[in-house]
């Protein structure tokens, strides 16, 4: 008999060693409560979040809603990451023995799905101010309302709308495309120097109308990527130096090719970013100046889209003001 419980103590000693090392590899945290709700069991991933044996006053609410058979799960915010806990009980013999707590950190997706509430908000409002401008505008022509002298303004505002639509849509279904990731892009070899001498060339008649003068300057970098996603950074790039530049301003876009590296830079006599401005412009529909934006036509859009096409192609994104 003595051997015998020897034996299955050294079998039990040898199952919990394997319980401790499975779930202290795991990245989820673990932790085993008795009926009461005290500790039995706690794996490293929970212990290096809790930073002690005490856990936090929200377990208890939902230890009662397990209890009850209630769905028991909740974020937690800590240390700027947020954290699901969920507890399931443990039954045996149809009686609940103690629970089970188990901890994702859901960081990332709460973030994405934050990012996603946002960008939903701002299409809708972004979208509805110019259906409302083009729904007023073509009433009153349809009604008969519209002196016709003035029907060609009203025209041309249904035109204007319509085309900052276009382009609000065009820009949110590129977006689109690089969220979906770069699989089916193609990819080749492309000389940046001649990509931006194209795109010098078709943005020279917005220049000339802004009365801001546009040069190019360096020489040929090669690089494996992909063309159109490289052609919207410069496009992009060099469209926002012209909108927010002072009249006879310059934008100088520069190519050189290192020995381990590329360096493309878009250089202008702008108006310039504020400081608490400058971590934040590269997010989706953010703008310095929202008046002076919509007035040169911008989406809000550009300078994601150069960020996401810019990662991309394993590029660091630097930005001076």
């Amino acid at each position: 008999l003595l051997i015998r419980l020897r034996r299955q103590q050294a079998e039990l000693v040898r199952r919990n060693d394997e319980f401790r090392a499975a779930t202290d590899s795991m990245s989820e945290g673990l932790v085993i409560l008795g009926e009461n709700g005290g500790i039995i069991s706690i794996n490293r991933a929970a212990a290096k979040l809790f930073e002690s044996e005490t856990l936090p006053r929200e377990i208890d609410g939902l230890i009662e809603k397990s209890r009850r058979g209630e769905r028991a799960e909740r974020i937690l915010e800590r240390n700027n990451l947020s954290y699901q806990l969920n507890v399931s009980p443990v039954v045996s013999e149809n009686k609940t023995v103690g629970f089970a707590l188990l901890i994702f950190d859901v960081t990332e997706r709460e973030r994405a799905e934050q990012m996603r509430r946002e960008f939903t908000a701002n299409v809708s409002h972004e979208l509805k101010t110019p259906l409302h401008s083009i729904s007023g505008c073509s009433e009153l022509l349809l009604h008969g309302m519209v002196r016709p002298e003035d029907v060609g303004q009203f025209a041309g505002q249904i035109y204007s709308e319509s085309a900052r639509m276009i382009r609000l849509v065009d820009d949110i279904i590129k977006l689109s495309r690089l969220d979906e990731g770069a699989e089916d892009m193609g990819r080749s070899e492309v000389d940046l120097y001649p990509l931006a001498q194209s795109v010098v060339q078709d943005l020279a008649p917005e220049a000339e109308k802004a009365e801001v003068t546009l040069s190019l300057c360096g020489g040929s970098a090669t690089l494996y990527g992909i063309p159109h996603m490289l052609w919207m950074i410069l496009h992009n790039l060099c469209d926002n130096a012209i909108k927010y530049n002072k009249k006879n301003g310059s934008v100088t876009v520069t190519v050189e090719s290192g020995e381990n590296e590329i360096l493309l830079s878009v250089s202008d006599t702008g108006i310039g970013i504020a400081p608490e401005h400058q971590s934040r412009v590269f997010e989706r529909f953010y703008r310095v100046d929202k008046s002076h934006s919509k007035e040169v036509g911008g989406t809000g859009l550009g300078l994601s889209i150069v960020k996401h096409a810019a990662r991309l192609h394993d590029a660091a994104l630097e930005m001076k003001s």
